[in-house]
This record gives structure tokens, sequence and C-alpha cells, in this order.
């Protein structure tokens, strides 16, 4: 065996990743194999001698699959790869540890019908986001941080396997918008709880923000593999992290198909399309590319797969094979009859990173535009994909728009402002805004924009295309946990808040 640096290259590891700084963020486009370089890379630094942490925030993780542990939900050690300890941040968990710390402070001080108040208001999606990311936080500490478990102390790298782009670059912007709320917002509470326990996380936070943003902290590691589309969201993502001041990246193209026979057309077809995709790369990500690895005859899972991710030469066996037998399948057209039965109504179109869902999504809505349906197409993707996808006319009968995070949230606190704000003094609207400005209010932006779509077409089909799983689930939940947070406050003769 070699150690150290030596070895991590011996395994094929790029020299960003074989000399690394502690924190190492993979992230892309759902699809393109940000758990097996994530899960990879953790194997050959600890393999390497390193003691290495690797934690997924993807709150649709397949990080026991891929290392064939059954559960991760607390730091776990990977029996065959001493110095590895693994971890998936469970949101419920996270809701759970975070309502403690933010009201046992409180027990004993506070009479406890307003303690009750104070947890029901937190028992939305939102305060669930926010939980696991102030876990995500607690990450960032070289001695660890004892409130939040000391997960990370002692240990030489700090490895993240994220959710797909859109998810993460939420989550990666958090640090800076906590920040600058608990900078402004120092009274009373909301359904992330009191202020004053959110101003003792603010040292967490602001030490986050400082590792996130430090080139000799954190790198970052842009995924895509050989195609146009992952490609094109791999350079947009690159902007975006640059704007937050998360400069130091590079980018692993993985996934590189190389024909065989060089008469069967469809893989000639298939290589020429991956050449023709990185040869246009954007040259934003061109002068990042650390390195380019092969497509795997076989699924990235098992660690003995595993450790030959970096390794061109060394193939595992890839077991027996076996007869390939015709399984009759529907063609789309059956599905197509039962959706257009009712005449209109809500397609929700949803699945894991890299499934195809934004082609299902605009094929579906195509379909039906084409059997004379008027349909309109939407996505809650923070990635949005569906505008390169849906092209054509068909005329009036198909529409499409994009939920777009950002100006949803900026026309919702506007109108909030308007509504509740008009009649208050400097003072007091001055105090709503600063409310209004809690990063979770996007969340509440993004469901009622997804609520007013609705309204608009209820006699149309409406196709939405969400975004990956763990992402879609958050904004379905807001819908009950919206509502009852209404509930709850219209029982108590109160006004409406921060997050509603």
């Amino acid at each position: 065996f070699f150690f150290g640096i030596s070895f991590a290259r011996s395994m094929g590891l790029p020299d960003a990743l074989a000399t690394p700084v502690r924190h190492i963020f993979f992230t892309g486009k759902g699809g393109v194999g940000k758990t097996s370089l994530s899960c990879g890379t953790a194997i050959a630094l600890a393999k390497s001698g390193k003691k290495v942490f690797l934690v997924s925030t993807d709150p649709a993780s397949n990080l026991n699959e891929m290392l064939e542990i059954p559960k991760l939900d607390v730091p776990t050690d990977v029996p065959k790869v001493p110095g590895l300890t693994v971890m998936n941040i469970d949101p419920e968990k996270a809701g759970e540890h975070y309502r403690q710390r933010a009201l046992d402070p409180l027990r004993g001080t506070v009479p406890d019908a307003d303690l009750k108040r104070m947890e029901e208001s937190m028992s939305g999606a939102c305060t669930m986001e926010v939980a696991a990311f102030d876990e995500f936080a607690g990450l960032f500490s070289e001695e660890g941080d004892v409130e939040s478990g000391g997960f990370t102390k002692g240990y030489d790298h700090v490895v993240f396997d994220t959710a797909p782009t859109g998810h993460t670059l939420r989550l990666l912007s958090l640090p800076a918008a906590w920040n600058s709320f608990l900078d402004h917002n120092s009274m009373g509470n909301s359904c992330l709880g009191p202020s004053t326990a959110m101003k003792m996380n603010q040292k967490r936070f602001a030490r986050a923000l400082a590792c996130l943003t430090n080139p000799q902290s954190t790198i970052i590691v842009l995924v895509a593999r050989p195609d146009a589309s992952t490609l094109k969201e791999a350079a947009r993502s690159a902007q975006e992290l640059a704007d937050m001041d998360l400069k130091n990246q590079v980018v692993m193209i993985n996934g590189v198909f190389t024909a065989q026979d060089p008469s069967d057309k469809v893989a000639m077809s298939r290589q020429e399309a991956g050449e023709r995709a990185l040869a246009s790369m954007s040259p934003v990500l061109k002068d990042k590319v650390v390195c380019q690895l092969p497509l795997k005859p076989f699924n990235m899972v098992g660690l003995d797969r595993l450790l030959t991710l970096f390794d061109s030469e060394v193939l595992p066996d890839a077991g027996p094979t076996s007869e390939v037998k015709d399984v009759p399948i529907s063609p789309l057209s059956t599905l197509m009859d039962d959706i257009a039965a009712p005449g209109h109504g809500l397609v929700l179109v949803m699945g894991k990173g890299g499934v195809g869902k934004t082609t299902c999504a605009a094929a579906i809505a195509v379909e039906l535009a084409t059997r004379g349906y008027p349909v309109h197409v939407s996505t809650t993707d923070p990635a949005a994909h569906l505008m390169d996808t849906v092209t054509g006319d068909l005329g009036s009968l198909l529409t499409v728009s994009r939920i777009d995070p950002h100006a949803e949230t900026e026309a919702h606190i506007a109108n909030i402002m308007e509504q509740y704000g008009k009649n208050l003094d400097e003072k007091g609207k001055a105090l709503m805004l600063e409310d209004l400005r809690s990063p979770c209010t996007e969340e509440v932006a993004v469901f009622q924009a997804f609520e007013k779509v609705l309204n608009q077409h209820k006699n149309q089909f409406v196709i939405l295309d969400t975004a990956p799983t763990g992402h879609t689930l958050l904004l379905l939940d807001q819908t009950g946990a919206y509502h009852k947070d209404l509930m709850r406050i219209a029982s108590a003769g109160a006004a409406a808040g921060a997050c509603a």
C-alpha cells in the first residue's frame, strides 16, 4: 500500500482531490453521478490514511444503497474502510433537535400556553428545511460543534453529497441569507422559533459562511456528463456559485462513452453526441475540468465497484449474465388515454434527479395539446430545464411558464406589505419587512405561485414538472402546513406573521 497523497493519486484521483481542502462539495444535475463520485472520493481519501466524514444533504439520499449499509441516520463507520464515517441528514430528526435547542432555554420561564403555541408554529415544512440547514451548518467546525453532536471533530475531510443543483444552490445560499436576516432582526418569533434562539445560532451560520467562501477550506466539484443540458446547468451553477463568492471550483466529466465497435451506428452516434457537447462546452467550465471518467458497464453499487471508479484499467466482476426477456410494456398513448379522459386536471411529474421528469412532462403536454386540449405546463424546479425542452408552436393550446423563486418571493413580500403594512408606522413596517426577509418566506411564495397557476388554469390540463423528489415533497407539504398554520393563527385571533 501507498499512503497519503501518493495512494490517492494511485487510485486515479485528480490532484485537486488527492490534495484537497477540508470541505469538498459535489453538486450537479440529477443523475450525473454525484453520489458515486463523492463516495469514490471519500473511500480513496480514507484509504490514503485520512479520516473522512461523508454526509448527504439530499432529502432523497441513496448513500445507504451505494455503500450497502441499511441505516445512516446517525454517524456510522464503514466496516471495510477504516477512517470513513457516513451519515444522512434526516430532516425529521434535525427538526426535533432544532426545536429542542430553540425552546429548551425557555422552559420554566414562559407560560406553558405560549410555549405550546411556539411548538405548533415550528411544525411546518419551512422549519424542517431550516432545521436541516442548521444541522448542515454545524458540520463546519474542525473542533466539532458540541451542540450538533461534534460530528466532524477530528476529521481531516468532510465530503458533501448534495441534492440536485437547484436544491443545493438554495442550501449554499442560506448561510449568507440567515446571517443577514439575524443581523437585522432581534425581536419576536416566527415559524423558526424565538429570534433570541436564532441569535444563538448566528455564530454557527457565520462560521459556515466563512468556510464556504474560503478557498483554503472549501472546494466545489461540479459534476456533469458529456451532454448539452448537464453542461449548460453546470455552467449556470458555476456562475451562480461564483456570485455567492464560492469561487474555488473544479469540474468532473462523468460517464464519457466510447464506442467499442465502429460499425455500431447507435453507439457511434452516442459517442459523437458526447464529443460535440464537450467541444461546445462553455468557457466558464473548460478551464475547470480536472478529469473525464469513462462510462462503466455496471451500476456503481458496493465498495468493490466504487473502488474502481477512478481506475479505467481495473474492472470488477460484472456478475453472471442473464437472458433478456421481452417484457410487455404499454405505450405512452395508453397512459395518455387515461390522463385525457376527464378533459382537465393536474398532472404532477415526479421522481429522482436524472430520471427524465422534464422530458416526460413535455411529452405529456405536447400529446394532450395535439389531441386538442388546452394545456399549461410549468415547473417548480429551481434549475428550470423546461424552457429548453418544450419548443415548437402549438398555437394557443399549449402555454409554458416557470415559477421563479426569486421573483415570486419579491412579489409576495410586496403584497404582504401592501395588505398588512399600510396602516403601520415606520417602525412597524420595518419590523414586518425584517420578518419577511426570512429565507423561509421563499417556500411560502413558491407554494402560493403553485396555487395561482392551478387557479388560473383550473379548466385546463396543468402539467407540473417538479424538482427532484425531496424538494417536491417539501413543496407539497407546504399545502397542509400552511393551512394548519393559518387555522392556528385564526383560532388565536392573531395577525398573520413572518411565514404567512
